[in-house]
Protein backbone atom coordinates (compact mmCIF):
# COMPACT_ATOMS: atom_id res chain seq x y z
CA UNK A 1 0.00 0.00 0.00
CA UNK A 2 1.30 3.47 -0.66
CA UNK A 3 1.95 6.11 2.03
CA UNK A 4 -0.88 8.20 2.68
CA UNK A 5 -0.95 11.55 1.95
CA UNK A 6 -2.85 13.93 4.09
CA UNK A 7 -3.04 17.98 3.32
CA UNK A 8 -5.57 20.78 3.28
CA UNK A 9 -7.69 21.20 0.44
CA UNK A 10 -6.35 23.60 -1.60
CA UNK A 11 -5.95 22.28 -5.43
CA UNK A 12 -8.42 23.53 -7.56
CA UNK A 13 -12.22 21.53 -7.31
CA UNK A 14 -15.56 22.59 -8.47
CA UNK A 15 -18.74 23.08 -6.20
CA UNK A 16 -21.94 24.55 -6.26
CA UNK A 17 -21.56 27.29 -3.27
CA UNK A 18 -18.84 29.29 -1.43
CA UNK A 19 -21.05 31.07 0.88
CA UNK A 20 -23.38 28.80 3.65
CA UNK A 21 -27.31 28.14 2.66
CA UNK A 22 -27.24 29.84 -1.17
CA UNK A 23 -30.41 28.89 -1.56
CA UNK A 24 -30.24 29.05 -4.60
CA UNK A 25 -28.92 26.47 -7.48
CA UNK A 26 -25.31 28.01 -8.28
CA UNK A 27 -23.05 27.26 -10.84
CA UNK A 28 -20.15 25.23 -10.11
CA UNK A 29 -16.33 27.34 -9.67
CA UNK A 30 -13.02 26.69 -10.20
CA UNK A 31 -11.23 27.57 -7.04
CA UNK A 32 -7.69 28.24 -7.35
CA UNK A 33 -6.69 29.66 -4.28
CA UNK A 34 -6.54 29.25 -0.74
CA UNK A 35 -8.50 32.58 -0.31
CA UNK A 36 -11.45 31.17 -2.24
CA UNK A 37 -11.70 28.38 0.10
CA UNK A 38 -15.19 28.53 3.10
CA UNK A 39 -14.25 29.41 6.28
CA UNK A 40 -13.49 25.84 7.29
CA UNK A 41 -10.44 23.97 6.11
CA UNK A 42 -11.07 20.49 4.32
CA UNK A 43 -9.62 17.34 4.85
CA UNK A 44 -9.01 15.54 1.77
CA UNK A 45 -6.55 12.10 0.78
CA UNK A 46 -5.46 11.19 -2.98
CA UNK A 47 -6.83 8.08 -4.01
CA UNK A 48 -4.09 5.99 -6.78
CA UNK A 49 -3.64 6.78 -10.14
CA UNK A 50 -5.72 5.28 -12.62
CA UNK A 51 -5.66 5.50 -16.05
CA UNK A 52 -7.40 7.61 -18.40
CA UNK A 53 -10.41 6.25 -19.89
CA UNK A 54 -11.03 6.80 -23.72
CA UNK A 55 -14.89 8.79 -24.07
CA UNK A 56 -17.55 6.05 -24.38
CA UNK A 57 -20.70 8.15 -25.57
CA UNK A 58 -24.03 7.16 -27.41
CA UNK A 59 -22.45 8.50 -30.73
CA UNK A 60 -18.50 6.48 -29.70
CA UNK A 61 -17.64 2.94 -30.28
CA UNK A 62 -14.80 1.27 -28.19
CA UNK A 63 -12.40 1.13 -31.46
CA UNK A 64 -11.77 2.20 -34.63
CA UNK A 65 -14.84 1.49 -36.83
CA UNK A 66 -14.68 -1.06 -39.71
CA UNK A 67 -15.55 0.67 -43.08
CA UNK A 68 -18.77 1.87 -43.98
CA UNK A 69 -20.00 0.74 -40.37
CA UNK A 70 -22.28 3.08 -38.41
CA UNK A 71 -22.02 2.01 -34.69
CA UNK A 72 -23.81 4.11 -32.79
CA UNK A 73 -25.24 3.17 -29.11
CA UNK A 74 -27.97 4.14 -26.96
CA UNK A 75 -28.62 7.25 -25.45
CA UNK A 76 -26.52 8.10 -22.51
CA UNK A 77 -29.02 9.75 -20.02
CA UNK A 78 -28.70 7.92 -16.82
CA UNK A 79 -31.30 7.10 -14.19
CA UNK A 80 -31.50 6.24 -10.87
CA UNK A 81 -34.01 4.63 -8.26
CA UNK A 82 -35.26 7.22 -6.01
CA UNK A 83 -35.74 6.04 -2.54
CA UNK A 84 -38.16 9.14 -2.19
CA UNK A 85 -40.36 8.38 -5.03
CA UNK A 86 -39.35 4.74 -4.76
CA UNK A 87 -39.14 4.37 -8.61
CA UNK A 88 -36.64 4.91 -10.84
CA UNK A 89 -35.86 8.91 -12.27
CA UNK A 90 -33.76 10.38 -14.91
CA UNK A 91 -30.76 12.77 -13.40
CA UNK A 92 -31.58 16.05 -14.56
CA UNK A 93 -29.02 18.52 -12.86
CA UNK A 94 -29.99 21.36 -11.73
CA UNK A 95 -27.39 23.25 -13.44
CA UNK A 96 -26.63 22.14 -17.22
CA UNK A 97 -23.32 19.85 -16.97
CA UNK A 98 -22.74 19.53 -13.60
CA UNK A 99 -23.45 17.06 -10.59
CA UNK A 100 -23.90 17.98 -6.86
CA UNK A 101 -23.15 15.11 -5.10
CA UNK A 102 -23.22 14.46 -1.33
CA UNK A 103 -22.46 11.09 0.20
CA UNK A 104 -22.85 10.60 3.69
CA UNK A 105 -19.10 9.76 5.31
CA UNK A 106 -17.60 7.36 8.16
CA UNK A 107 -17.91 7.73 11.91
CA UNK A 108 -14.09 7.75 12.39
CA UNK A 109 -13.67 5.24 15.49
CA UNK A 110 -12.32 2.46 14.82
CA UNK A 111 -11.35 0.45 10.72
CA UNK A 112 -13.91 0.36 8.13
CA UNK A 113 -15.57 -3.09 7.39
CA UNK A 114 -16.77 -4.21 3.97
CA UNK A 115 -20.52 -2.34 4.21
CA UNK A 116 -18.21 1.01 4.03
CA UNK A 117 -16.64 -0.64 1.09
CA UNK A 118 -19.90 -1.38 -0.60
CA UNK A 119 -20.98 1.91 0.05
CA UNK A 120 -18.18 4.00 -1.38
CA UNK A 121 -16.88 1.81 -4.06
CA UNK A 122 -20.79 2.36 -4.96
CA UNK A 123 -20.23 6.20 -5.57
CA UNK A 124 -17.31 6.16 -6.54
CA UNK A 125 -18.87 3.95 -9.74
CA UNK A 126 -21.19 6.61 -10.33
CA UNK A 127 -19.16 9.79 -9.63
CA UNK A 128 -16.67 7.87 -12.19
CA UNK A 129 -19.27 7.21 -14.82
CA UNK A 130 -20.61 10.92 -14.44
CA UNK A 131 -17.50 12.17 -14.88
CA UNK A 132 -16.83 9.78 -17.85
CA UNK A 133 -20.25 10.44 -19.65
CA UNK A 134 -18.60 14.31 -19.43
CA UNK A 135 -20.53 16.41 -15.83
CA UNK A 136 -18.16 18.26 -13.91
CA UNK A 137 -18.82 16.28 -10.38
CA UNK A 138 -18.77 17.97 -7.24
CA UNK A 139 -18.43 14.78 -4.52
CA UNK A 140 -18.55 15.89 -1.18
CA UNK A 141 -18.09 12.91 1.52
CA UNK A 142 -18.07 13.94 4.83
CA UNK A 143 -16.43 12.52 7.99
CA UNK A 144 -17.93 12.36 11.45
CA UNK A 145 -15.26 13.25 13.81
CA UNK A 146 -16.98 14.48 16.74
CA UNK A 147 -19.67 11.95 18.19
CA UNK A 148 -20.39 9.50 20.72
CA UNK A 149 -19.22 6.38 19.81
CA UNK A 150 -15.45 8.25 19.05
CA UNK A 151 -15.79 9.77 22.32
CA UNK A 152 -16.92 6.80 24.30
CA UNK A 153 -13.52 4.76 22.13
CA UNK A 154 -11.62 7.40 23.29
CA UNK A 155 -12.08 6.63 26.61
CA UNK A 156 -11.40 3.42 26.49
CA UNK A 157 -8.01 3.58 25.08
CA UNK A 158 -7.45 6.96 26.81
CA UNK A 159 -6.94 8.85 23.76
CA UNK A 160 -8.08 12.49 22.91
CA UNK A 161 -10.96 12.09 20.86
CA UNK A 162 -10.29 14.59 18.13
CA UNK A 163 -7.01 12.66 17.65
CA UNK A 164 -8.19 9.35 17.68
CA UNK A 165 -10.55 10.64 15.07
CA UNK A 166 -7.95 12.21 12.80
CA UNK A 167 -6.06 8.61 12.88
CA UNK A 168 -9.02 6.94 11.55
CA UNK A 169 -9.98 9.73 9.03
CA UNK A 170 -5.95 8.46 7.70
CA UNK A 171 -6.74 4.69 7.89
CA UNK A 172 -10.05 5.04 5.87
CA UNK A 173 -8.92 7.16 2.93
CA UNK A 174 -5.52 4.59 3.07
CA UNK A 175 -8.67 1.81 2.58
CA UNK A 176 -9.99 4.22 -0.16
CA UNK A 177 -7.00 4.01 -2.05
CA UNK A 178 -6.58 0.01 -1.61
CA UNK A 179 -9.82 -0.34 -3.16
CA UNK A 180 -9.11 2.23 -5.95
CA UNK A 181 -11.62 4.72 -5.14
CA UNK A 182 -11.16 8.19 -6.34
CA UNK A 183 -10.74 11.51 -3.87
CA UNK A 184 -13.67 13.63 -3.69
CA UNK A 185 -14.02 17.00 -4.70
CA UNK A 186 -13.77 17.53 -0.77
CA UNK A 187 -14.15 16.35 2.55
CA UNK A 188 -15.17 18.31 5.22
CA UNK A 189 -15.24 17.08 8.84
CA UNK A 190 -17.81 18.22 11.95
CA UNK A 191 -15.05 19.72 14.12
CA UNK A 192 -14.37 22.07 10.96
CA UNK A 193 -17.41 23.22 10.66
CA UNK A 194 -18.75 24.49 13.84
CA UNK A 195 -19.59 27.93 12.53
CA UNK A 196 -21.94 26.26 9.45
CA UNK A 197 -23.49 23.76 12.35
CA UNK A 198 -24.49 26.60 14.64
CA UNK A 199 -25.52 29.02 11.71
CA UNK A 200 -28.07 26.42 10.81
CA UNK A 201 -29.39 25.55 14.01
CA UNK A 202 -29.95 29.08 14.52
CA UNK A 203 -31.59 29.21 11.14
CA UNK A 204 -33.99 26.60 12.63
CA UNK A 205 -34.66 28.13 15.90
CA UNK A 206 -35.63 31.34 14.39
CA UNK A 207 -37.99 29.90 11.46
CA UNK A 208 -40.08 28.05 14.56
CA UNK A 209 -38.92 24.24 14.14
CA UNK A 210 -37.00 23.44 17.35
CA UNK A 211 -36.71 24.13 21.37
CA UNK A 212 -33.86 25.09 24.02
CA UNK A 213 -34.03 23.01 26.81
CA UNK A 214 -31.09 23.82 29.29
CA UNK A 215 -28.56 24.37 27.13
CA UNK A 216 -29.48 21.03 24.75
CA UNK A 217 -31.54 22.14 20.90
CA UNK A 218 -33.92 19.70 20.11
CA UNK A 219 -36.16 19.61 16.66
CA UNK A 220 -39.73 19.67 17.20
CA UNK A 221 -40.99 16.80 14.14
CA UNK A 222 -44.45 17.87 14.78
CA UNK A 223 -43.76 21.33 13.72
CA UNK A 224 -42.60 19.44 10.49
CA UNK A 225 -46.24 17.43 9.07
CA UNK A 226 -44.06 15.90 5.45
CA UNK A 227 -41.91 14.14 8.37
CA UNK A 228 -41.43 10.59 7.67
CA UNK A 229 -41.89 10.84 3.46
CA UNK A 230 -38.58 9.11 2.64
CA UNK A 231 -38.70 6.36 4.61
CA UNK A 232 -42.80 5.99 4.77
CA UNK A 233 -42.76 5.67 8.25
CA UNK A 234 -46.19 7.54 10.59
CA UNK A 235 -45.02 9.52 12.73
CA UNK A 236 -46.23 7.30 15.64
CA UNK A 237 -44.21 4.56 14.85
CA UNK A 238 -41.05 6.52 14.97
CA UNK A 239 -38.07 5.66 17.50
CA UNK A 240 -36.56 8.63 19.25
CA UNK A 241 -33.49 8.35 16.90
CA UNK A 242 -30.35 6.06 17.12
CA UNK A 243 -27.07 6.92 18.91
CA UNK A 244 -29.66 9.67 21.56
CA UNK A 245 -31.31 8.15 24.95
CA UNK A 246 -34.85 8.61 25.32
CA UNK A 247 -34.95 12.19 27.26
CA UNK A 248 -38.34 13.24 28.84
CA UNK A 249 -38.02 16.65 28.63
CA UNK A 250 -38.61 16.28 24.85
CA UNK A 251 -41.76 17.36 23.59
CA UNK A 252 -42.40 14.82 21.37
CA UNK A 253 -39.99 10.81 21.90
CA UNK A 254 -39.38 11.09 18.17
CA UNK A 255 -37.73 14.55 18.62
CA UNK A 256 -33.78 14.79 17.79
CA UNK A 257 -30.93 16.68 19.23
CA UNK A 258 -29.39 19.42 17.37
CA UNK A 259 -27.48 20.66 19.81
CA UNK A 260 -26.23 19.32 23.01
CA UNK A 261 -24.55 20.46 26.10
CA UNK A 262 -21.47 20.20 27.17
CA UNK A 263 -20.37 17.12 29.74
CA UNK A 264 -17.68 16.80 31.75
CA UNK A 265 -14.43 15.16 30.05
CA UNK A 266 -16.27 15.47 26.21
CA UNK A 267 -14.79 17.78 23.26
CA UNK A 268 -16.88 20.64 22.90
CA UNK A 269 -17.66 24.59 21.57
CA UNK A 270 -19.00 27.23 22.20
CA UNK A 271 -22.28 28.39 20.54
CA UNK A 272 -25.32 30.76 21.54
CA UNK A 273 -26.86 28.34 23.91
CA UNK A 274 -23.79 27.40 26.16
CA UNK A 275 -21.26 25.24 25.25
CA UNK A 276 -21.58 21.57 23.67
CA UNK A 277 -21.48 19.99 20.53
CA UNK A 278 -23.94 19.01 17.34
CA UNK A 279 -26.11 16.03 17.17
CA UNK A 280 -25.51 13.20 14.61
CA UNK A 281 -27.99 14.25 12.23
CA UNK A 282 -27.25 18.15 11.97
CA UNK A 283 -24.00 17.99 10.38
CA UNK A 284 -24.92 16.71 6.83
CA UNK A 285 -27.46 19.15 6.45
CA UNK A 286 -24.71 22.17 7.27
CA UNK A 287 -21.96 20.87 5.43
CA UNK A 288 -23.88 19.68 2.00
CA UNK A 289 -25.45 23.20 2.07
CA UNK A 290 -22.10 24.23 2.79
CA UNK A 291 -20.44 23.06 -0.77
CA UNK A 292 -23.41 22.59 -2.67
CA UNK A 293 -26.26 25.12 -1.48
CA UNK A 294 -29.88 23.89 -0.26
CA UNK A 295 -31.13 22.72 -3.71
CA UNK A 296 -28.08 19.38 -5.57
CA UNK A 297 -29.36 16.82 -7.58
CA UNK A 298 -27.99 13.43 -5.63
CA UNK A 299 -27.92 13.37 -2.35
CA UNK A 300 -26.35 9.10 -1.27
CA UNK A 301 -25.78 6.78 1.36
CA UNK A 302 -26.10 3.33 3.13
CA UNK A 303 -29.82 2.16 3.28
CA UNK A 304 -29.49 2.02 6.91
CA UNK A 305 -28.89 5.67 6.69
CA UNK A 306 -33.43 5.97 5.08
CA UNK A 307 -34.20 6.52 8.78
CA UNK A 308 -33.64 8.07 10.99
CA UNK A 309 -30.43 9.95 9.59
CA UNK A 310 -31.75 11.28 5.92
CA UNK A 311 -35.75 11.84 7.13
CA UNK A 312 -34.01 14.02 10.14
CA UNK A 313 -31.35 15.83 7.40
CA UNK A 314 -34.66 16.13 5.14
CA UNK A 315 -36.62 17.92 8.12
CA UNK A 316 -32.89 19.99 8.85
CA UNK A 317 -32.79 21.31 6.25
CA UNK A 318 -36.42 22.34 5.10
CA UNK A 319 -36.33 24.14 8.16
CA UNK A 320 -33.92 26.04 7.56
CA UNK A 321 -34.87 26.99 3.99
CA UNK A 322 -38.42 26.48 2.39
CA UNK A 323 -36.70 25.73 -1.30
CA UNK A 324 -34.48 23.00 0.19
CA UNK A 325 -34.76 20.34 -2.42
CA UNK A 326 -32.62 17.20 -3.06
CA UNK A 327 -33.67 15.51 -6.21
CA UNK A 328 -32.37 11.99 -5.54
CA UNK A 329 -31.87 9.83 -2.70
CA UNK A 330 -30.01 6.99 -3.53
CA UNK A 331 -29.31 4.10 -1.20
CA UNK A 332 -27.42 0.80 -1.01
CA UNK A 333 -28.37 -2.38 0.13
CA UNK A 334 -26.87 -4.13 2.92
CA UNK A 335 -23.99 -6.50 3.22
CA UNK A 336 -24.84 -9.98 4.88
CA UNK A 337 -21.95 -12.70 5.88
CA UNK A 338 -23.23 -16.11 4.51
CA UNK A 339 -26.95 -15.09 4.58
CA UNK A 340 -26.73 -13.45 8.00
CA UNK A 341 -26.56 -9.83 9.30
CA UNK A 342 -23.18 -8.39 9.53
CA UNK A 343 -22.16 -7.44 13.33
CA UNK A 344 -19.79 -7.65 15.56
CA UNK A 345 -21.88 -9.93 18.28
CA UNK A 346 -22.39 -12.73 15.76
CA UNK A 347 -18.50 -12.64 15.28
CA UNK A 348 -19.05 -12.31 11.54
CA UNK A 349 -17.60 -8.89 11.39
CA UNK A 350 -14.73 -8.28 8.91
CA UNK A 351 -12.88 -5.17 8.03
CA UNK A 352 -11.36 -4.12 4.53
CA UNK A 353 -7.87 -4.70 5.75
CA UNK A 354 -9.01 -8.40 6.88
CA UNK A 355 -10.16 -9.17 3.59
CA UNK A 356 -7.69 -7.80 1.67
CA UNK A 357 -5.00 -9.10 3.55
CA UNK A 358 -5.88 -12.18 2.12
CA UNK A 359 -7.65 -11.76 -1.70
CA UNK A 360 -6.93 -8.74 -3.75
CA UNK A 361 -8.18 -5.48 -3.22
CA UNK A 362 -9.75 -5.25 -6.90
CA UNK A 363 -11.06 -8.95 -6.29
CA UNK A 364 -13.16 -7.22 -3.65
CA UNK A 365 -14.20 -4.38 -5.41
CA UNK A 366 -15.25 -6.87 -8.54
CA UNK A 367 -17.12 -8.93 -5.97
CA UNK A 368 -19.09 -5.83 -4.51
CA UNK A 369 -20.03 -4.87 -8.09
CA UNK A 370 -21.59 -8.10 -8.72
CA UNK A 371 -24.74 -7.72 -7.19
CA UNK A 372 -27.25 -4.88 -8.18
CA UNK A 373 -25.81 -2.22 -5.80
CA UNK A 374 -29.64 -1.39 -4.76
CA UNK A 375 -29.86 -5.59 -3.75
CA UNK A 376 -28.51 -7.66 -0.71
CA UNK A 377 -24.89 -8.49 -0.78
CA UNK A 378 -23.60 -11.89 0.69
CA UNK A 379 -20.20 -11.86 1.56
CA UNK A 380 -18.81 -15.32 1.39
CA UNK A 381 -15.44 -17.10 0.73
CA UNK A 382 -17.18 -18.73 -2.06
CA UNK A 383 -17.69 -15.40 -3.46
CA UNK A 384 -14.76 -13.90 -2.89
CA UNK A 385 -12.83 -16.88 -4.33
CA UNK A 386 -15.00 -16.78 -7.63
CA UNK A 387 -14.20 -12.88 -7.66
CA UNK A 388 -10.46 -13.37 -7.89
CA UNK A 389 -11.06 -16.12 -10.28
CA UNK A 390 -12.33 -14.22 -12.75
CA UNK A 391 -10.41 -10.76 -12.17
CA UNK A 392 -7.50 -13.94 -12.45
CA UNK A 393 -8.85 -14.47 -15.68
CA UNK A 394 -9.57 -10.98 -17.22
CA UNK A 395 -5.88 -9.80 -16.88
CA UNK A 396 -4.09 -12.96 -17.85
CA UNK A 397 -5.52 -12.41 -21.33
CA UNK A 398 -5.26 -8.91 -21.30
CA UNK A 399 -1.84 -9.35 -20.30
CA UNK A 400 -1.24 -12.44 -23.28
CA UNK A 401 -2.85 -9.92 -25.38
CA UNK A 402 -0.46 -6.86 -24.85
CA UNK A 403 2.79 -9.38 -25.00
CA UNK A 404 1.69 -10.28 -28.28
CA UNK A 405 0.44 -6.66 -29.60
CA UNK A 406 4.08 -5.31 -28.13
CA UNK A 407 5.79 -7.78 -29.82
CA UNK A 408 4.27 -6.35 -33.57
CA UNK A 409 5.18 -3.29 -34.64
CA UNK A 410 2.20 -0.71 -34.33
CA UNK A 411 2.64 1.39 -37.18
CA UNK A 412 2.27 -1.75 -39.56
CA UNK A 413 -1.37 -1.90 -38.49
CA UNK A 414 -4.13 -0.97 -40.72
CA UNK A 415 -7.19 1.43 -40.19
CA UNK A 416 -10.39 -1.46 -40.84
CA UNK A 417 -11.51 -4.29 -38.47
CA UNK A 418 -13.25 -6.97 -39.76
CA UNK A 419 -17.60 -6.94 -39.29
CA UNK A 420 -17.47 -9.83 -36.44
CA UNK A 421 -15.02 -7.95 -34.51
CA UNK A 422 -16.73 -4.64 -34.59
CA UNK A 423 -19.92 -6.40 -33.99
CA UNK A 424 -18.71 -7.64 -30.57
CA UNK A 425 -16.85 -4.35 -29.47
CA UNK A 426 -20.44 -2.43 -30.51
CA UNK A 427 -22.53 -4.84 -28.64
CA UNK A 428 -20.56 -4.40 -25.56
CA UNK A 429 -20.19 -1.16 -25.82
CA UNK A 430 -24.23 -0.84 -25.82
CA UNK A 431 -24.42 -3.36 -23.18
CA UNK A 432 -21.84 -1.27 -21.21
CA UNK A 433 -24.06 2.36 -21.62
CA UNK A 434 -27.23 0.75 -21.38
CA UNK A 435 -26.67 -0.76 -17.92
CA UNK A 436 -24.67 1.74 -16.38
CA UNK A 437 -27.20 4.16 -17.31
CA UNK A 438 -29.69 2.21 -16.32
CA UNK A 439 -29.51 2.55 -12.27
CA UNK A 440 -25.95 0.99 -12.37
CA UNK A 441 -26.72 -2.44 -13.29
CA UNK A 442 -22.99 -3.16 -12.95
CA UNK A 443 -23.82 -7.14 -12.78
CA UNK A 444 -24.52 -7.16 -16.39
CA UNK A 445 -21.83 -5.06 -17.62
CA UNK A 446 -19.01 -7.49 -15.65
CA UNK A 447 -20.95 -10.50 -17.68
CA UNK A 448 -20.78 -8.69 -21.22
CA UNK A 449 -17.06 -8.87 -20.75
CA UNK A 450 -17.33 -12.18 -21.66
CA UNK A 451 -17.21 -12.18 -25.55
CA UNK A 452 -14.55 -9.20 -25.78
CA UNK A 453 -12.95 -11.74 -23.82
CA UNK A 454 -13.65 -14.77 -25.71
CA UNK A 455 -12.97 -13.05 -28.87
CA UNK A 456 -9.11 -12.64 -27.48
CA UNK A 457 -8.35 -16.05 -26.45
CA UNK A 458 -9.81 -17.16 -29.98
CA UNK A 459 -7.29 -14.74 -31.77
CA UNK A 460 -4.24 -15.88 -29.63
CA UNK A 461 -4.83 -19.21 -29.01
CA UNK A 462 -7.09 -21.11 -31.83
CA UNK A 463 -5.78 -22.42 -35.30
CA UNK A 464 -8.77 -20.70 -36.89
CA UNK A 465 -8.20 -17.72 -35.13
CA UNK A 466 -4.54 -17.38 -36.08
CA UNK A 467 -5.52 -17.01 -39.15
CA UNK A 468 -7.71 -14.46 -39.32
CA UNK A 469 -7.25 -11.49 -41.46
CA UNK A 470 -7.04 -8.40 -39.31
CA UNK A 471 -5.96 -10.72 -36.25
CA UNK A 472 -3.67 -7.38 -34.74
CA UNK A 473 -5.99 -4.69 -35.69
CA UNK A 474 -8.82 -7.06 -34.25
CA UNK A 475 -6.91 -7.81 -31.13
CA UNK A 476 -5.52 -4.11 -30.11
CA UNK A 477 -9.00 -2.86 -30.50
CA UNK A 478 -10.90 -5.71 -28.21
CA UNK A 479 -8.09 -4.96 -25.54
CA UNK A 480 -8.92 -0.98 -25.87
CA UNK A 481 -12.56 -1.39 -25.32
CA UNK A 482 -12.06 -3.89 -22.62
CA UNK A 483 -9.35 -1.19 -20.86
CA UNK A 484 -11.67 1.63 -21.35
CA UNK A 485 -14.77 -0.21 -19.10
CA UNK A 486 -11.72 -1.58 -16.94
CA UNK A 487 -11.00 2.08 -16.22
CA UNK A 488 -14.24 3.77 -16.31
CA UNK A 489 -15.51 0.68 -13.21
CA UNK A 490 -12.21 1.40 -11.25
CA UNK A 491 -11.08 -2.01 -12.29
CA UNK A 492 -7.48 -1.40 -14.29
CA UNK A 493 -4.50 -2.16 -12.54
CA UNK A 494 -1.41 -0.08 -13.40
CA UNK A 495 0.22 -3.58 -14.70
CA UNK A 496 -0.92 -6.38 -16.16
CA UNK A 497 1.59 -8.71 -14.94
CA UNK A 498 2.15 -7.22 -11.45
CA UNK A 499 -1.67 -7.82 -10.60
CA UNK A 500 -1.09 -10.98 -12.05
CA UNK A 501 1.55 -11.44 -9.66
CA UNK A 502 -0.18 -10.11 -6.73
CA UNK A 503 -2.83 -12.19 -7.29
CA UNK A 504 -0.62 -15.48 -7.30
CA UNK A 505 0.69 -14.19 -4.04
CA UNK A 506 -2.71 -13.87 -2.18
CA UNK A 507 -3.51 -17.69 -3.18
CA UNK A 508 -0.20 -18.69 -1.69
CA UNK A 509 -1.22 -16.73 1.45
CA UNK A 510 -4.38 -18.83 1.41
CA UNK A 511 -3.24 -22.02 0.42
CA UNK A 512 -0.33 -21.68 3.35
CA UNK A 513 2.31 -22.26 0.75
CA UNK A 514 5.26 -21.13 -1.03
CA UNK A 515 6.05 -21.26 -4.84
CA UNK A 516 9.12 -22.87 -4.00
CA UNK A 517 7.00 -25.61 -2.33
CA UNK A 518 4.28 -25.51 -5.53
CA UNK A 519 7.26 -25.99 -8.49
CA UNK A 520 8.30 -28.99 -5.77
CA UNK A 521 5.11 -30.54 -6.46
CA UNK A 522 5.17 -30.31 -10.19
CA UNK A 523 9.09 -31.96 -10.13
CA UNK A 524 7.26 -34.56 -7.78
CA UNK A 525 4.34 -35.08 -10.36
CA UNK A 526 6.38 -34.56 -13.49
CA UNK A 527 9.22 -37.64 -11.99
CA UNK A 528 5.46 -39.50 -11.28
CA UNK A 529 4.77 -39.40 -14.86
CA UNK A 530 7.71 -40.40 -15.73
CA UNK A 531 7.53 -43.65 -13.74
CA UNK A 532 3.87 -43.92 -14.62
CA UNK A 533 2.75 -43.87 -11.18
CA UNK A 534 -0.15 -41.61 -12.27
CA UNK A 535 -2.03 -42.44 -9.26
CA UNK A 536 0.82 -40.24 -7.64
CA UNK A 537 0.47 -37.98 -10.15
CA UNK A 538 -3.48 -37.59 -9.90
CA UNK A 539 -3.19 -37.42 -6.22
CA UNK A 540 -0.77 -34.35 -6.25
CA UNK A 541 -2.76 -32.90 -8.79
CA UNK A 542 -5.88 -32.95 -6.38
CA UNK A 543 -3.87 -31.97 -3.49
CA UNK A 544 -2.96 -28.56 -5.12
CA UNK A 545 -6.52 -28.30 -6.42
CA UNK A 546 -8.08 -28.88 -2.49
CA UNK A 547 -6.23 -25.14 -1.55
CA UNK A 548 -6.94 -23.73 -4.70
CA UNK A 549 -3.89 -24.09 -6.76
CA UNK A 550 -4.74 -25.55 -10.47
CA UNK A 551 -1.84 -27.53 -12.35
CA UNK A 552 -1.72 -26.54 -15.95
CA UNK A 553 0.20 -29.18 -18.46
CA UNK A 554 1.41 -27.76 -22.24
CA UNK A 555 4.35 -28.71 -24.61
CA UNK A 556 6.52 -26.10 -22.99
CA UNK A 557 6.12 -27.56 -19.19
CA UNK A 558 3.81 -27.38 -16.59
CA UNK A 559 2.84 -24.20 -14.43
CA UNK A 560 0.15 -23.54 -11.86
CA UNK A 561 -2.10 -20.74 -11.42
CA UNK A 562 -4.96 -19.61 -8.63
CA UNK A 563 -8.11 -21.39 -9.11
CA UNK A 564 -11.19 -21.94 -6.34
CA UNK A 565 -10.50 -24.29 -4.09
CA UNK A 566 -12.11 -27.99 -5.12
CA UNK A 567 -14.23 -28.15 -1.94
CA UNK A 568 -15.77 -24.91 -3.35
CA UNK A 569 -15.97 -25.35 -6.36
CA UNK A 570 -17.83 -28.72 -5.60
CA UNK A 571 -19.89 -26.65 -3.30
CA UNK A 572 -20.70 -24.43 -6.30
CA UNK A 573 -21.81 -26.96 -8.82
CA UNK A 574 -24.01 -28.47 -6.17
CA UNK A 575 -25.85 -25.29 -5.57
CA UNK A 576 -29.49 -25.50 -6.32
Amino acid sequence: MGTLSLLKFYKPFFFFSSIPHSTRPILFRSINNKKQLPSSSSFSCFSSSVGQSQPLTANSTFASKSEGQNLKGPSPEVWLHNTMSKKRELLRPKVESKVGMYVCGVTAYDLSHIGHARVYVNFDLLFRYLKHLGYEVSYVRNFTDVDDKIIARANELGEDPISLSQRYCEEFCQDMITLNCLTPSVEPKVSEHMPQIIDMIEKILNNGYAYIVDGDVYYSVEKFPEYGKLSGRDLEDNRAGERVAVDSRKKHPADFALWKSAKSGEPFWESPWGPGRPGWHIECSAMSATYLGYSFDIHGGGVDLVFPHHENEIAQSCAACNKSDISLWVHNGFVTVDSEKMSKSLGNFFTIRQVVDIYHPLALRYFLMGAHYRSPINYSIIQLESASDRIFYIYETLHECESFLNQHDQTVRKDSIPPDTANIIDNFHNVFVTSMSDDLHTPVVLSGLADPLKSINDLLHTRQGKKRQFRIESLAALEKSIRNVLTILGLLPTSYSKVLQQLREKALKRANLTEDEILQKIEERAAARIQKEYAKSDAIRKDLAVVGITLMDSPNGTTWRPTIPLHLQEQQNNAP
